[in-house]
């Protein structure tokens, strides 16, 4: 089992949960953090760093968040690791909480 970066990272990417995966499964894009699934141990130690609470195990995403297991194995291949915290967007604060932010996801152009 893996876990899985849900849309309420989108456009706030605070990455507290960057520095406490053991194995280094984060990939990060413009706006958006992602778990290798391949990576991924399951240890459970990003989830309750995630002050947005976006991250959840693929056994317990709602009906809504399916896509994002997809989406995190395809952004995982594309995008880089990332292995320590950096800054969240200055306007991070205004995004948390705002319902479907799909649609604000800067995806990579190959995949446009």
């Amino acid at each position: 089992m893996t876990h899985v970066v849900t849309e309420s990272c989108i456009r706030c990417k605070y990455q507290d949960c960057v520095e406490v995966c053991p194995v280094d499964c984060f990939h990060e894009g413009p706006n958006f953090l992602v778990i290798d699934p391949v990576e991924c141990i399951d240890c459970t130690l990003c989830v309750p760093e995630c002050p947005v609470n976006a991250i959840a195990t693929e056994d317990d995403l709602p009906p809504t968040m399916t896509q994002f297991l997809a989406l995190n194995r395809e952004l995982a291949a594309l995008w880089p690791v990332i292995t320590r915290k950096g800054d969240a967007p200055a306007d991070a604060a205004e995004w948390d909480g705002v319902d479907a932010k799909l649609q604000y996801l800067d995806m990579p152009e190959s995949r446009v």
